[in-house]
């Protein structure tokens, strides 16, 4: 399991955040009014929010993002967020952000579990049973 430690680090080369970490249903963050209104939005409805903490620099977060993409592109039921540590540090610094990548899952703007590291296998098992519970909540 990969894991970065946070760090200030800035290499001017932030953009890279874009590209890599977004794609398919994933939504990148870049204001805390942006990460508000998703919240809103889900709540209204009815969607599990899983928010994937990450930087630009660090590896195991590169590595898994496309995974985490097409994760969202299984499951349209979820909502998934991205919000680099680094352009929104006093947000990431709330969250008690301490490695990246970090994993907040949330129901009703609410955190019910949380995944530190770029550990494909708990974060399908976590998104496996998220799908699960819901879907026998529609039965």
């Amino acid at each position: 399991m990969g894991i970065c430690f946070s760090s200030n680090r800035n290499d001017g080369d932030e953009s890279d955040h874009n590209a890599e970490f977004v794609g398919g249903n994933v939504t990148l963050i870049t204001t805390k009014d942006a990460w508000d209104q998703k919240l809103s939005e889900a709540k209204r409805e009815h969607k599990i929010v899983i928010s994937n903490f990450s930087a630009a620099w660090c590896g195991p977060c590169r590595m898994i993002a496309p995974y985490y993409i097409e994760l969202s592109e299984k499951h349209p039921s979820l909502m998934f967020l991205s919000v680099d540590v680094d352009e929104l540090t006093e947000f990431s610094t709330q969250w008690d952000i301490k490695a990246t990548p970090t994993f907040f899952f949330l129901k009703d703007g609410d955190q019910f579990d949380k995944l530190v590291g770029a550990n494909k296998p708990e974060l399908l098992k976590k998104i496996n049973g998220i799908v699960d519970s819901e879907s026998g909540r529609l039965i």
